[in-house]
């Protein structure tokens, strides 16, 4: 095996506790690797101003391959006010570090996949015309385009005469906002192009090939959005004519899709949007599948760079307690995204089929398959610790 060089980057909270567990279990199960140390998150904002410092853009330009755990981001007057006090009133911004990430790697393309594990109590159950219940499988891969759309960054408060000037020509606009007064209007661009869009479609199309799934759902809002969302289905639909024979192409609505989750998730396996649909698409069938502890992530483009995370956030309220009592399982199966993206596939195989002995298993639960609330007595009442979790994943090794 080569030995690789990847980019840990353990960010915020608990980021730093579920990324050095992640190293263990791939030390365990034979990767062969060297982890270099990426400063990333809210430290380095406070401390320095910039919260994905060069230093880290460097590493990642050269090794290409990195591990993230989670990041702290706060509203921008929180931001400002929790900088050094020598670094105050500069004119520094605040900008999400895994944002400006995927838009400096060009890392268009995100994988996030929502599987059940047999035996999870934290997956989604229903009733039967019956009255008993049962329990679909999930399994879905969302494709969410990465750089562009509501995330793009174009935004303005007290827009500039340019901006104001040339939306006004634009009727709708003059209708509607042009009588407010310049400084209480707030604007954010929805941007996709074709290009980035025919990736993530491609990308999608791949998928449902190579794994025999007889269509792809494009999940946008055509009939409103109907520049953005109706290029992306139309585009769609030329994509499967001309290149993908026997691939269907499904569409729906994002506010119906949430509520068609609840109630036939099974029946949907891949999944692409743009990009603040393809998060919030994400999240919800995360939790058809036990939650964020289960929510991994993978990111990847033109440049190269690849980087894969879990998607929960760094939950600054469990970071300093002393035993910690998070599911790792999220980065665990980001973890493996990345072996299957090196091709390291019989490794990642490996540490799948560990997770999903010990969660059917059931003797080794964290308090979120416990359904407990979180706090620093779950362990003293039966949960797992982090540490208690890896340790049953490493045994099943």
């Amino acid at each position: 095996m080569e030995k690789r060089t990847i980019v840990a980057m353990p960010g915020d909270g608990i980021g730093k506790v579920v990324l050095e567990e992640c190293i263990r279990l791939l030390d365990a199960a034979g990767f062969n690797a060297e982890y270099v140390h990426g400063d990333i998150g809210w430290d380095f904002w406070c401390k320095e101003g910039n919260p994905l410092p060069d230093r880290t853009i460097e590493l990642l330009e050269k090794h290409k391959i990195g591990l993230f755990g989670a990041i702290t981001s706060k509203p921008k007057d929180k931001a400002a006010a929790e900088l050094a006090p020598e670094l105050q009133n500069k004119g520094l911004v605040y900008y999400s570090p895994i944002v400006t990430m995927r838009q400096k790697f060009k890392m268009d393309i995100c994988k996030r996949p929502c599987k059940t594990f047999l035996g999870n109590p934290l997956n989604f159950i229903r009733r039967t015309a019956d009255g008993n219940f049962e329990e679909p499988a999930v399994d879905c891969m969302i494709f969410r385009q990465n750089t562009e759309g509501l995330y793009c960054g174009i935004e303005w408060s007290n827009a500039p005469d340019t901006i104001w000037n040339a939306l006004l020509t634009h009727k709708n606009f003059a209708n509607n906002f042009a009588s407010h007064p310049r400084d209480e209007v707030f604007i954010s661009s929805r941007i996709l192009t074709k290009k980035y869009t025919e990736r993530i479609l491609r990308a999608a199309f791949d998928y449902a090939k190579e794994n025999g799934h007889k269509g792809i759902t494009v999940c946008e809002k055509p009939n409103v959005i109907r520049e953005t969302s109706g290029m992306m289905l139309k585009l769609a639909q030329d994509i499967a004519k001309k290149d993908y024979p026997g691939i269907a192409v499904w569409d729906t609505n994002i506010d119906a899709q949430m509520m068609w989750l609840t109630k036939n998730p099974e029946t949907y396996n891949v999944i692409v949007a743009s990009n603040m649909f393809g998060d919030i698409l994400s999240d919800g069938f995360a939790g058809l599948v036990g939650g964020l502890g289960f929510a991994s992530s993978a990111q990847f483009g033109e440049s190269g760079v690849a980087v894969f995370e879990p998607t929960h956030g760094s939950a600054p309220k469990y970071a300093d307690y002393k035993t910690s009592i998070v599911n790792p399982i999220a980065m665990f199966l980001s973890a493996c995204m990345m072996l299957d993206y090196i091709g390291e596939k019989e490794i990642s195989q490996r540490i799948q089929k560990a997770i999903a002995a010990v969660v059917e298993e059931g003797k080794v639960r964290t308090y979120d398959m416990m359904k407990m609330r979180g706090s620093e007595d779950t362990v003293k009442n039966g949960a797992a610790s982090t540490t208690q979790m890896t340790d049953a994943v490493i045994a099943k090794l």
